[in-house]
């Protein structure tokens, strides 16, 4: 470390940074910005297309999630000209998580933000905003600023909270845009990664839904055996669809990998050349419909609410699947709470396990994911508002079960029953569950689907693995330059 060093709220820091607080390194009037009151924007205000607005829900890790975001028309967005974005402003969370905060790229440049947030804008011949943005991010300013929060039982800052808290700076310019740099290359590379994994399960989907909803290498065979073709050029136009490899295509397959032509003529195989009639509808020959519970081990329900409570967590142990762990089809690691192994075998009949499905019945309903084999912990306790399947893995893969819960039909079947008074909730979740009808492929036709998404979902696991680390680099980083301990020359990211 530095030999001159000072300590702070934030701990320790070379005493060679400058210090102020954040409006003096703000634009004059409007640094810090709140958002518009209730009384000039409403809900019924919001139109079908125009101009993003931006609320609590769309602050990620320091990046503006463009996901649902309302709109508002072409005059509301100039009558409200004072809540524009610029590029390089920082929206902070007024109420509720108020360390929530996410810096203002050039494709966010122009929307608004909603009354729940605070607008800071950096002037950039004192502070690199996007240095900023990281010094805000740190663990000692976020753990600082929920100090200094106002409110008993939900915390909020205001302009005059946020104007007043230290920040602390190399003075030179070109110092601060060049860790900026360093940090935005471990962001860059994370984004990609998040982006890589979202469209490695929309394959994983799209297969689900070519396989077992829109029944493609199925009709593909029908239809050349219709026109009078061979069985041989029907499982040609089968091994087509699944492959979007056309004839040509298929022949340089067969010539230079001929293994995987192979593998991919034994999946064509497995697809029935006819349909029949069902409950459901036409169906595959040889497909059945079946319930839910016919091909579970298991279904139940998480713990009462009285058998969880904060004052049981502990720092290690059995850890408890929370609502925002259920986002992806695979389980999300991290930030969980934790039981003692005593009280998880107090709870075993909530206990859940690699392969199981876990599904949340109550607030935000729908959620549905996997635990993967690749998880760090063998054993979970799921929370009071969840339930879980465990599938019988001689009767079905969990792969095949995950996405049909994930999909468009497979999410209208479990909400079906769904009520929509007071907090949104699946009624009697376990006996609905059980009760939902699926078609059923062969066993063997399972398995392979669960081989084809095993090799894309290992490369979302992969990709997970590489951003938890850049993100620990990241966060570990910041702290270590700004106390001196790490040159910056040793800092370069490759």
């Amino acid at each position: 470390m530095s030999a001159d060093f000072q300590w702070n709220e934030y701990g320790t820091f070379s005493t060679e940074l400058k210090y102020s607080k954040l409006a003096n390194l703000c634009v004059d009037k409007i640094g810090v910005q709140t958002g518009p009151f209730g009384s000039q924007l409403h809900k019924k205000d919001y139109v079908d297309a125009g101009t993003p607005i931006i609320t609590v829900e769309h602050l990620g890790d320091n990046r503006i999630s463009h996901a649902n975001t309302p709109f508002v028309s072409d005059e509301d967005k100039i009558r409200l000209s004072k809540y524009h974005l610029k590029e390089g402003d920082i929206v902070f969370s007024r109420v509720g998580s108020v360390d929530r905060r996410a810096l203002v790229r050039q494709e966010e440049n122009g929307w608004l933000f909603s009354g729940r947030c605070l607008r800071v804008r950096a002037d950039k011949t004192k502070i690199d905003p996007v240095y900023l943005s990281y010094f805000l991010g740190l663990g000692a300013f976020k753990q600082y600023l929920r100090s200094i929060a106002v409110g008993a039982t939900m915390p909020s800052i205001n302009t005059k909270i946020l104007s007043d808290v230290p920040i602390y700076y190399p003075e030179d310019l070109e110092y601060q845009r060049h860790i900026a740099n360093i940090f935005s290359t471990i962001d860059e590379k994370i984004e990609n990664n998040t982006q890589t994994n979202q469209t490695l399960e929309q394959i994983a989907q799209a297969i689900f839904k070519s396989w077992f909803v829109d029944f493609e290498p199925v009709k593909a065979k029908m239809g050349v055996l219709e026109a009078g073709g061979t069985a041989e050029q029907a499982e040609l136009a089968a091994m087509s669809v699944i492959s979007g490899k056309d004839e040509t295509a298929l022949k340089q397959l067969q010539t230079n990998q001929s293994e995987d032509y192979a593998e991919l003529a034994q999946t064509a195989v497995l697809f029935p050349s006819a349909r029949e009639d069902s409950e459901l509808g036409e169906i595959p020959e040889g497909w059945e419909v079946t319930k839910t519970e016919q091909l579970a081990d298991k279904i139940a329900m998480g713990p009462f609410g009285s058998n969880i409570k904060v004052s049981t967590f502990v720092d290690s142990g059995v850890p408890i699947i929370s609502g925002h762990h259920l986002k992806e089809t695979l389980l999300t690691e991290g930030n969980h709470n934790f039981i003692t192994e005593d009280h998880a075998e107090k709870l075993k009949n909530s206990c859940v396990t690699r392969g199981d499905i876990v599904f949340t019945h109550a607030g935000n309903i729908g959620q549905v994911s996997l635990i993967p084999e690749s998880t760090i912990y063998d054993k979970y306790v799921i929370s009071q508002r969840q339930f879980y399947l465990r599938t019988n893995r001689k009767k079905a893969s969990p792969y095949f079960l995950i996405f049909f819960f994930r999909s468009n039909y497979g999410q209208h079947i479990l909400l079906s029953n769904a009520s929509q008074v007071g907090v949104p909730s699946i009624a009697r979740p376990s006996s609905h569950l059980k009760n939902i009808e699926l078609i059923k492929p062969s066993f063997e036709l399972m398995e392979k689907f669960e081989l084809t998404c095993k090799s894309l979902l290992n490369g979302v696991v992969a990709n997970r693995t590489e951003s938890q680390e850049l993100s620990e680099l990241r966060d570990a980083l910041l702290p270590k330059l700004l106390s001196g301990d790490l040159p910056i020359a040793s800092t370069e990211v490759a």
